[in-house]
């Protein structure tokens, strides 16, 4: 295992994986693979630019002869897939192309893994796939309960690897991760807009009440996560990632703004979004169980993401004044003020 294609790898985690594996491993090879869509941003990349380990391609997984292309030319030997359409309000609004990517892209890259004999083809999935979970926790045995066009799609692509495993022998795994949280998040999610919102002094959006459950994982944690099962996972295995336990929206709304000393006032409940799940929470014995653990809790990720995103206005600033990050925010919020 030393010629690692990361597809998506200038996204969000994607790229915070690839930096973790160049530091971390001195002999491997990183090819970051990525369309480069809103979300994919070279920005992410910038301070590997210059090193020799590290390549970039653009290029689209759902293009079959592309992906091909960049196989052979680095003399790949094992994919790490992020690539995917993620977010679920977008899902909501372009349903399509979720299918498109998260779907049809990984059958291309399992096809590529299997005729080129991959060491391992490790696919990144979400908590989102169980649907949600009023009480107890998700093991990975459970049945997938899918409520938004981007949980399918996810649900889809891990079925889609285990196909290739049991039809073909590819030696695949899959970790289904909770909420990440950390530098380079794309400034529409929750996390890193409620954030940048309220260093302007602008309205945080909460949907509904705000007492959904989400665990906010570092997502340096879930690299170490992937990294573990990369290495000595079993094939034709899931492993859940996260840190057990959770955090109500809008305690992670008030201690965001706790944190950067602005009022509860700019909390604005809007309309929920459909089929809202309420909870999530998973059971990660079993990735405990290869020897990792996370190093944060969920008020600790936060802190840490906070302070990036206040010490890093030259990265998110420009995204958010950005015509194209205006529309979706205007398409997403507009009308969606809350009705008592």
């Amino acid at each position: 295992m030393k010629r690692i294609l990361v597809t998506g790898g200038a996204g969000f985690i994607g790229s915070n994986f690839t930096r973790y594996m160049l530091q971390k491993y001195p002999d491997y090879e990183v090819v970051v693979y990525d369309k480069l869509t809103y979300a994919g941003n070279l920005d992410n990349l910038r301070d590997l630019a210059n090193n020799p380990r590290y390549a970039f391609v653009q290029g689209d997984i759902a293009d079959a002869e592309s992906v091909d292309s960049v196989m052979q030319g680095h003399r790949i030997d094992t994919i790490v897939n992020f690539a995917a359409e993620t977010h679920v309000d977008r899902s909501l609004l372009e349903p399509g192309s979720f299918i498109m990517t998260d779907v049809y892209g990984t059958y291309i890259l399992l096809e590529a893994a299997k005729k080129y004999g991959v060491e391992r083809y490790h696919q990144v999935s979400t908590d989102e796939v169980y649907g949600a979970v009023e009480e107890g926790a998700s093991c990975e045995t459970d049945p997938l309960e899918t409520r938004s066009p981007y949980s399918a799609s996810k649900a889809g692509g891990d079925l889609m690897v285990h196909a290739y495993y049991v039809s073909f022998g590819v030696p695949a795994t899959i970790t289904r991760g909770a909420n990440n949280i950390g530098p380079y998040q794309y400034p529409e999610k929750v996390v890193p807009l409620f954030v940048t919102n309220a260093i302007d002094n602008l309205p945080l959006p909460v949907y509904g009440d705000g007492l959904q459950v989400r665990d906010y994982q570092y997502v340096l944690d879930h690299c170490e996560g992937i990294d573990v099962v990369l290495h000595r996972g079993v094939p034709g295995e899931i492993y859940n990632l996260g840190t057990g336990g959770g955090m109500r929206n809008i305690d992670m709304a008030h201690m965001i703004l706790d944190l950067l000393d602005r009022p509860y006032s700019l909390i604005q409940h809007v309309q929920d979004r459909p089929g809202h799940d309420r909870r999530y929470c998973l059971n990660c014995a079993k990735v405990m169980a290869l020897g990792w653990k996370p190093r944060h809790t969920c008020p600790e990720a936060l802190e840490k993401t906070v302070r990036w995103y206040v010490e890093n206005e030259w990265w998110w600033r420009k995204i958010k004044s950005g015509e194209r990050w205006q529309t979706y925010y205007a398409r997403n919020y507009a009308g969606r003020e809350r009705r008592s």
